[in-house]
């Protein structure tokens, strides 16, 4: 069956987008989706919807403080905001001014920070960073001078508190520019009580990208450019996955990007370790071929990630749980609530 963005619309009132965490993680409510069927948990009650011998596969990436300010050579203010970093001293951003940086122009950033404009990559402008004597490489620059980014539907400042709570306790590798929500429940307790009741632990790494929150234009699906994303799975994962297979366990994503990371090193028919870029489109009539279950937030109306739950969960089943979500009160996008979609339950 042929969709459309239509498809992927659903009403969500303003006042259930989430604009601030809970000072407990693992206390949002929890949607379980199991073979069209709902109900009703918290995250915290989890393992007891998983069984012993399934796998939890977290993206480990880490938010870098990716809006930098500033003012170009004429006086106007300049936001950037890092997509992702492409060198050591160089990165893809999009740019806010007044007018467009001209190639080879120079943007004063706050921080002693001097940004060369060397080119364009579609909608992103592709930056050289230098600032100070030390050497320091872009993600020092980033990581010393910049702001933590929030989405855009947070319509507020990042404080102190997001600087801890928009970040995985898990979180390693430096590179996203957009939180891996669904991990954002994790606390060590609730890993420590997976662990215990026999649940395996996997990491991948996605770098998510600004893109992610770029809004899908084309009503023929056909037609969307996906961005593109950096990821990497190690050689530990992929054995992780192959002994939950042999041991009849299920493979459980937690967030759309470890699904994107696993589904995407697995484009030969086959989960191989390694790393690359991806643009994998994931929306109705997709075979999955590493995931089986999905721990993720509530999205966005109309966005390519509506696309991927739909996919796993089935058109209808995914609507009436929003449906659902909606009613009920649940809390939606980065600081919401989860679902658990584990579409084979019962079969």
């Amino acid at each position: 069956m042929s969709y459309t963005l239509d498809d992927f619309d659903y009403h969500l009132p303003p006042d259930r987008i989430a604009q601030v965490p809970l000072a407990d993680r693992a206390a949002s409510r929890l949607l379980v989706l199991r073979g069209g069927r709902i109900s009703d948990a918290t995250v915290r009650d989890l393992p007891d919807w998983l069984e012993p011998g399934d796998l939890l596969v977290f993206n480990d990436s880490r938010v870098i403080h990716a809006r930098l300010f500033g003012h170009k050579p004429s006086g106007g203010r300049v936001e950037v905001l890092v997509e992702r970093i492409v060198g050591e001293h160089e990165l893809l951003a999009m740019v806010r001014a007044s007018k467009t940086p001209r190639l080879g122009s120079v943007i004063e950033l706050d921080g002693g920070i001097h940004a060369s404009v060397l080119g364009r990559a579609g909608e992103f402008f592709h930056l050289r960073l230098h600032g100070g004597q030390d050497g320091s490489t872009a993600l020092d620059l980033i990581e010393r001078h910049g702001r933590l980014p929030l989405p855009p539907y947070i319509t507020r400042e990042a404080d102190a508190v997001d600087e801890s709570h928009y970040q995985t306790v898990y979180a390693r590798e430096p590179g996203s520019v957009a939180a891996p929500t669904a991990g954002l429940h994790f606390d060590e307790a609730l890993l420590a009580a997976c662990r215990a009741r026999g649940i395996g632990l996997a990491w991948v790494t996605l770098h998510v990208g600004a893109g992610t929150f770029q809004p899908v234009r084309c009503i023929d699906l056909d037609e969307h450019v996906m961005h593109r994303e950096w990821w990497i799975v190690p050689q530990a994962t992929v054995d992780a996955v192959a002994a939950t297979r042999a041991g009849g366990g299920k493979v459980v994503a937690v967030g759309t990007t470890s699904l994107r990371a696993l589904e995407a090193a697995a484009g030969s028919g086959e989960l191989r370790a390694g790393s690359d870029e991806t643009a994998l489109f994931v929306r109705p009539g997709y075979r999955f071929r590493v995931i089986d279950a999905l721990l993720t937030n509530f999205h966005l109306p109309r966005s390519t990630l509506m696309m991927l739950v739909s996919a796993l969960g089935g058109m209808e089943h995914i609507r009436n749980a929003y449906r659902h979500a909606v009613e009920t009160g649940y809390r939606f996008f980065s600081y919401g609530d989860a679902m658990l979609i584990d579409p084979r339950a019962g079969d």
